[in-house]
This record gives C-alpha cells, structure tokens and sequence, in this order.
C-alpha cells in the first residue's frame, strides 16, 4: 500500500481525523483537525509512523545523530523515529514559556540534528526548537512531520533562507482551510471553538 494512503487508513482507524470549529497550536481556526496523540495511543501504529518517516529520512541518505520532538507533540514521534534511525532521542519542552532543554539533556557541539513534530502549520514550535538545537552548537540536517498542513512542500525554507536546501519529510499533506480568529466564518457564525491541542492559550 501508498505511504499516503497507509498513513490515512491509519489516521481513520485511531479516530485521529476530526471535523469541527477548533483552535489550532499556531491561534489559527480551522474546519479540520488532526489529533496525532490518538494514533500513538495504539504503539503499533506508533511504531509503523515512526519507521515510514525514518525510510524518508535514510532514503535521502541524511545522517542523524539526534532527533529532536517539542513537548508534547513531538515526544513520541521522535522516539519512534530515532529508534529506526539508531539515534539518540531527546524532547524539548516550555519553561516559563520559553522552550528549553531540560531533564538532563544535551545535544553535543557539530552534531547533526533532525527536528521532528507530529503536525506542522505556520512552523512556530519547530522554529522555537531550531533555536534551542543552534545554541547548543548542533547543526539542523532536516525536519520531519507526521502531517504537513502548512500549505507548501517545505515551510521551513519560505521562514528562514538559512533553511534552503534542508530537507522537510512528511507522510501526508492537508491542505484544511485555516483563518485568522478576526476573519473566521465559523466564529461569525456563533459556532463554538474547542482547543484541542496542548499549548496552553487564549481564544479570541
């Protein structure tokens, strides 16, 4: 079967496909969300995902050294992958609304980072992790997703022109209408919003 249409079946079968008026990580509403956690609930397909990212990632022959997840969302996915890739695997998490490395966490002078999330839209978490990642002397050798819904096949190189070149694998793109919270026709219409992600944040 496809790598899209596997990664489909599988977002079905976990109930990770939702439909609704949410509130996304980024503060954009959407039609359309997909909560991730819900295929990690089952480590069978947790583990499939993980694998069919890091087939991406050693096809294109990009050595690792670290795979690197924001907490939450990033945690587990990224320890699926490094488990494929033979990498170590660390979480970066907010302190006082700052990410950070905590725990005991290091990543070493030169060594070859991938920044791994579950869902990527406008790139926020993952370019909060960049920081972290370039201040600690490791060096970004790509990024990865479960889902893209950035509505480009590589955001990362539309933010920063540090980025070009650097390689962006995901196994399925949406392309979900999203609107900012003044110009959102559900909220005009008096439907309610729900946040279901885990940043903690204020809805307008």
């Amino acid at each position: 079967m496809e790598v899209t249409q596997r990664v489909l079946e599988i977002l079905r079968i976990t109930g990770a496909l939702l439909e609704g008026h949410f509130i996304l990580s980024s503060g954009l509403h959407s039609t359309n969300y997909v909560q991730c956690a819900k295929v990690f609930e089952y480590p069978e397909y947790g583990e499939e995902i993980g694998e069919l990212i890091a087939k991406k990632v050693l096809d294109a022959g990009v050595k690792v050294d670290v795979v690197v997840g924001p907490a939450l969302g990033g945690v587990i996915v990224a320890y699926e992958v490094s488990r494929k890739l033979k990498s170590r695997a660390i979480f970066t998490e907010r302190e006082d609304n700052i990410m950070k490395l905590r725990r005991g966490f290091e990543i070493h002078e030169k060594e070859n980072v991938l920044v791994v999330e579950d869902v990527v839209t406008t790139g926020k978490s993952t370019l909060e992790v960049v920081e972290v990642v370039e201040s600690s002397g490791g060096q970004i050798v790509g990024f990865a997703s479960v889902i893209n819904r950035s509505g480009m096949e590589n955001p990362f190189e539309n933010l920063n022109e540090k980025f070009k070149g650097k390689p962006y694998f995901y196994l399925v793109k949406f392309d979900f209408p999203t609107y900012k919270p003044e110009d959102c026709p559900l909220c005009k219409s008096g439907i309610p919003a729900v946040k279901p992600g885990s940043r903690k944040m204020n809805a307008k």
